[in-house]
């Protein structure tokens, strides 16, 4: 007999209806699993709540929102303000390097 407060058919159908809605979705590409504690849905993908990535709420479509908006934040390619940091750094990393081998050759020749 169907039973509508059934969590395995609540998260199956919710599931089923969040990634019909958006197909693109971090939720729909990659089936993060669904459980329900306290009343509180839990999306999550990888081994564990503290190693993977997790979306919380109050429903199934609330807790895969959360999570594709986790997955996008963990998983986003850096912006060009990132980037142009990282390089800043690895210039002025790299003109430390080439000071520190020519004062090391100096130190040699002596």
């Amino acid at each position: 007999m169907f039973d509508p407060t059934d969590p395995a058919r609540m998260a199956l159908d919710g599931m089923e209806s969040y990634c019909t809605a958006h197909p693109d979705s971090p939720s729909a590409l990659r089936r993060p699993s669904l459980s329900l504690r306290n009343r509180l849905w839990i999306a999550l993908l990888g081994p564990s709540m503290e190693e993977g990535i997790v979306g919380l709420g109050d429903s199934v479509e609330a807790a895969l929102r959360a999570f594709d908006a986790q997955y996008n934040v963990r998983l986003r390619p850096p912006s060009a303000s990132e980037l142009s940091s990282f390089d800043a750094q690895r210039s002025r990393t790299r003109k430390f390097s080439e000071r520190a081998c020519r004062l090391r050759r100096r130190e040699a020749r002596r």
